[in-house]
């Protein structure tokens, strides 16, 4: 199996590191491991793409490159330009630090960088470990997604159906806050909506009397519905969720026939 790996913390991530063990085993004795990642973070930039300016693409060794631009950019450029064409069986994207579940998968360029692959016809997954006070301070806080990602992404390449749609299956899975031993299994699951938390701006002042605005991240342990990623991820669950890129609200074309 020949596997494309990519994140949206920078190629100096430690989940890289983490990602790239996964997808050796996954690989194996046999297979290739190609890493396109930032150069820089990313964190944030979905599916941005850079269209409007070039971006610089570093080989740092064998089958390893960092590039100046999103996960979505790292994608094309490790499948068009560094593998010289040949398209990856499997495209990961990860390990994230942090969450990607609920609200956060539409801001995330890990999850960004699955769906650039999934839109040039590639089996593509995003992981994402979560963080909180179970794990935070392990030794190694991606442990749970380093134990338990190979058997997941096995299952899951097993289970995935054929498919000729225009708008390919991607996944995303998201690492319980809690040790390895501690996760109690996997839920398929929607994606969820944390409501009454959502990001948000803050403006500060320079010394100087510029006026600059933070971005800040709502609270992240805030239970979405059941049967949805995060509440899943907070019960000790691994979540995984289906996706599609087509963004079209389908149980609202009927109502809006009306309209034309």
């Amino acid at each position: 199996m020949r596997i494309l790996i990519t994140n949206d913390d920078g190629i100096s991530a430690p989940g890289l590191c983490v990602i790239e063990r996964i997808a050796e085993e996954l690989a194996g004795p046999e297979g290739e491991v190609w890493c396109v990642a930032p150069a820089f973070e990313q964190s944030g930039v979905g599916h941005c793409i850079s269209y409007t300016r070039p971006s610089m693409l570093s080989q740092l060794e064998e089958r390893r490159f960092a590039a100046e631009g999103s996960p979505a950019d790292c994608v094309l450029a490790g499948i068009h330009v560094a593998m010289t064409g040949e398209k990856p069986d499997l495209v990961l994207s990860g390990v994230n630090r942090g969450n990607n579940s609920a609200e956060n998968a539409l801001y995330s360029g890990t999850l960004g960088g699955a769906m650039e692959a999934a839109l040039q016809g590639i089996p593509a997954m995003a992981l994402s470990q979560y963080f909180g006070p179970h794990n935070r301070e392990l030794p190694d806080p991606f442990e749970a997604s380093a134990a338990h990602a190979v058997g997941l992404i096995r299952k899951i390449l097993a289970a995935a159906p054929e498919e000729d749609e225009d708008y390919r299956l991607f996944y995303n899975i998201n690492f319980p806050p809690v040790p390895a031993d501690a996760v109690k299994g996997t839920r398929v699951v929607r994606q969820g909506f944390r409501r009454g938390s959502h990001f948000s701006a803050e403006e500060q002042t320079s010394p100087t009397g510029r006026r600059y605005l933070w971005i800040k991240g709502g609270d992240q342990h805030v239970h979405t519905a059941p049967d949805t990623d995060a509440s899943a991820n907070l019960e000790g669950y691994i979540s995984v969720t289906p996706m599609r890129a087509d963004l079209t609200a389908d149980e609202t074309l009927e109502a809006f026939k009306r309209i034309e």
